[in-house]
């Protein structure tokens, strides 16, 4: 006789993903991913408002979720953790994308055609990691006094004002740090092909 796993608990369907047959933990989990996908997809449209990479982050949720499920306290809502999940796998692709917008707002223009494209072969992928780790390690070398203005105005977004604010500068400092910041980074570039 089989259970019909779509109308178990999800907390049952936690405990036989762990400690159930092969087969049985395998249909558990699928169940769950069933069951939760639609409502964790239109979560993640919501954050980030596209529908192709949200996607990709439902996939990567269920993946993480597959990973930690061992941890996963049953006393609690497992919607509520997946959606936790999401949430913070939507956090990660927007911070992604600011580190993108800030390497094309600090790396010189000159630089623009080296940005990788969605076609972009393998080789040139990896050229182009290399190029973000060398542009990573410049602004770690950078002294504090250019690094955090430079971020909380090109990563962080904040206006230079609020990064004066944050720092306990003048705005105009800012502006001067994070030009200082620009200039040291294009010539860092320069030094180190």
């Amino acid at each position: 006789m089989s259970v019909d796993l779509d109308l178990l608990e999800d907390a049952a369907l936690v405990a036989l993903h762990l400690r159930g047959p092969l087969a049985g933990r395998q249909a558990a989990f699928a169940a769950l991913m069933r069951r939760h996908k639609q409502p964790l997809y239109r979560l993640i449209v919501a954050q980030i408002g596209d529908p192709d990479d949200a996607l990709d982050l439902l996939q990567e949720s269920f993946v993480s979720a597959h990973a930690a499920l061992g941890r996963f306290d049953a006393s609690r809502s497992l919607r509520a953790w997946l959606a936790r999940i999401a949430i913070n796998k939507s956090r990660d692709w927007h911070r992604r994308r600011r580190v993108r917008r800030f390497l094309t707002r600090v790396l010189p223009i000159e630089a623009g055609d080296q940005i990788a494209d969605a076609a972009a072969d393998t080789e040139a992928q990896a050229i182009d990691r290399d190029d973000l780790a060398r542009t990573l390690a410049g602004i770690a070398r950078l002294p504090a006094s250019l690094r955090d203005p430079l971020l909380l105005c090109a990563v962080d977004e904040l206006s230079q004002a609020e990064a004066a604010e944050a720092l306990g500068i003048t705005a105009k400092a800012v502006e001067t740090r994070v030009r200082r910041a620009r200039a040291a980074l294009a010539a860092d570039a320069v030094a180190r092909p």
